[in-house]
């Protein structure tokens, strides 16, 4: 798992639900995102990536479209013991530029505890409030609701 230069980016399919589940559980217990159950990332499938590192399971992310142009970064999670060696930048540099074929001006969001990460990718910071939708769907449900320490960041392509 040490040669990340084996690093592969794919969307997920069904035999991701199981890894994509408990890798998203083990850092919902730790309320660093929001856990998903099975049935969920099931139904959003068609969201969400896989990182593959030498073939294994490495890391995820969903871009959720919310309408209009804007979508969301989320989800992202990178396996405990892979943290640092750069796989959530490449997830998000794939996600970006899969967005950028599109040739469609859209904006993209994520609500962050890790920021450098997205201006890294030439996202910049926000206000949360510009996300009604985020924050009534997702976030009304967190148990960090009144006190969110998330950052939020967005880059717009043209």
């Amino acid at each position: 798992m040490e040669d990340l230069e084996q690093l592969t980016i794919r969307k997920a399919a069904a035999q991701d639900i199981d890894a994509i589940y408990r890798l998203l559980a083990e850092y919902a217990k730790d309320k660093l995102l929001l856990g998903r159950s099975p049935e969920d990332i099931g139904y959003h499938l068609d969201n969400f990536v896989v990182a593959e590192a030498s073939g294994r399971f490495a890391g995820c992310c969903a871009l959720r479209y919310f309408g209009g142009d804007l979508y969301e970064v989320r989800s992202l999670a990178v396996c405990k013991e892979l943290a640092g060696k750069w796989i959530g930048s490449r997830i998000i540099r794939f996600l970006v530029d899969q967005m950028r074929q599109r040739q469609q001006p859209c904006r993209i969001f994520a609500l962050t505890y890790h920021p450098r990460l997205f201006v890294r990718q030439g996202f910049h910071p926000v206000s949360k409030e510009l996300f009604p939708p985020k924050i009534w769907f997702d976030c009304s449900n967190c148990p960090k609701y009144d006190h969110c320490d998330e950052e939020a960041v967005m880059l717009e392509l043209e």
